[in-house]
């Protein structure tokens, strides 16, 4: 699909002072018209089968969208038979403004409105250039359908590149790790029971980590980063190898813990606009290091992990230091039914710690009355960790 080049990073400021003062306009006009015009200018652009077939079920939905759409292509006849040069003057308009800021802003337009431009106060901005556009063609209904076709698709692109180019939901059983390989070259692994929403923007990627865990080898592409969101927390990266943990139960529950294998990471609040070379809040980790952010965005201590520490679930087995014993059993029951039950709040505050095999949840039960003053009492369908008596 052929789509407008995207800005450069060193244009994204004025993108971002574009977008700002475009809203007030977007908001005057009305949102099925607006559709129409940026489905006008997708399709002018060419629509691959995917976004042909959203495009079809946008018309179904609203007998008005079809009605709108037509009304556009129709009004719209005379402005795709314009000369060259004058639709390429038409387009100059957008960027005037960045030399002639303080000044009347709009294309040159004597040969197309005998009458010339109307009379205006100075407005360096896109809004004003597209608010003339209903003066030049007053058969066509809104600014919004005019600059979508003759503006080079620059509103298209600033509403398109809000929208995803590619958004999926994934989620693992329990007891599954679930290999993913996302369109941009990146490979994730999600552990046990997880789930996670990725989305892909045009200058950027996100990954939503809903619950679980996940191993992330990011392919590098410094005009789009990746960010992961998880709780109250946002990891920026470029290119590199990490984990993020965000579990509701087991190890770490309500928090979110970030390990870098390789590479380097930002980690900071979710609210943030992160980037690996930013100052200010936050903290940048490489590889071997790892940080605890608790669930109201406060980032722990900076610790460093051994060389088998980062991920070590893709082998299938989980490690204990000092882990209150009901914490364990609860890891070892995001991955299988264990049949395991603890009654006695002093025993789930019971410390261990060792390295153990996820699989083998029989095995570390027997171990327990071995490290700790437990017993195994069974009962019915379960076994219950009691006290030893």
């Amino acid at each position: 699909m052929k789509t407008p080049a995207p800005p450069t990073p060193a244009a994204a400021p004025r993108e971002d002072e574009d977008a700002r003062e475009l809203e007030p306009f977007v908001r005057s006009q009305d949102a099925v018209e607006l559709q129409a015009a940026l489905w006008a200018t997708r399709r002018h652009e060419g629509l691959d089968p995917t976004q042909e077939a959203a495009f079809e079920r946008w018309l179904a939905e609203d007998p008005r969208h079809g009605e709108a759409y037509e009304e556009l292509e129709r009004s719209l006849d005379h402005v795709r038979d314009l000369p060259d040069a004058d639709v390429q003057s038409l387009k100059a308009g957008l960027d005037l403004h960045e030399s002639m800021a303080g000044t009347a802003v709009g294309p040159p337009t004597d040969r197309l409105h005998p009458a010339g431009p109307s009379p205006r106060l100075a407005s360096p901005g896109r809004r004003a250039w597209m608010l003339d556009l209903t003066r030049l063609f007053p058969t066509v209904r809104t600014a919004a359908g005019v600059a979508a076709l003759v503006g080079g698709g620059w509103l298209g692109w600033d509403q398109g590149s809000r929208q995803p180019t590619y958004a999926r939901t994934f989620a693992s059983e329990r007891g599954q790790i679930l290999g993913i390989d996302l369109p941009d070259g990146s490979a994730l692994q999600l552990d046990t029971a997880t789930q996670i929403q990725v989305s892909m923007y045009r200058q950027r990627r996100e990954v939503r980590l809903i619950e679980g865990q996940v191993m992330f080898s990011v392919q590098g592409d410094a005009a789009a980063p990746f960010d992961v969101l998880a709780g109250s927390t946002r990891v920026t990266v470029i290119g590199t190898r990490f984990s993020v943990r965000h579990t509701r139960a087991g190890l770490d529950a309500g928090k979110t813990v970030v390990a870098v294998e390789e590479g380097r990471v930002r980690v900071g609040g979710v609210h943030r606009a992160a980037s690996p070379e930013a100052s200010g809040d936050g903290a940048v980790l490489t590889a071997g290091q790892g940080v605890t952010v608790r669930g109201d965005g406060r980032l722990g201590a900076i610790v460093s992990l051994p060389a088998d520490g980062v991920g070590a679930w893709r082998a299938q087995r989980v490690s204990f230091s000092d882990t209150p014993l009901a914490e364990a059993l609860a890891e070892f029951e995001r991955y299988a039914h264990t049949g395991l039950v603890i009654r006695d709040p002093s025993v789930g505050a019971l410390r261990v710690g060792g390295s153990f095999d996820l699989r083998q949840v029989g095995l570390f039960a027997q171990a327990l009355p071995h490290m700790l003053p437990v017993r195994l009492a069974p009962q019915g369908a379960v076994t219950v960790i009691a006290a030893a008596k």
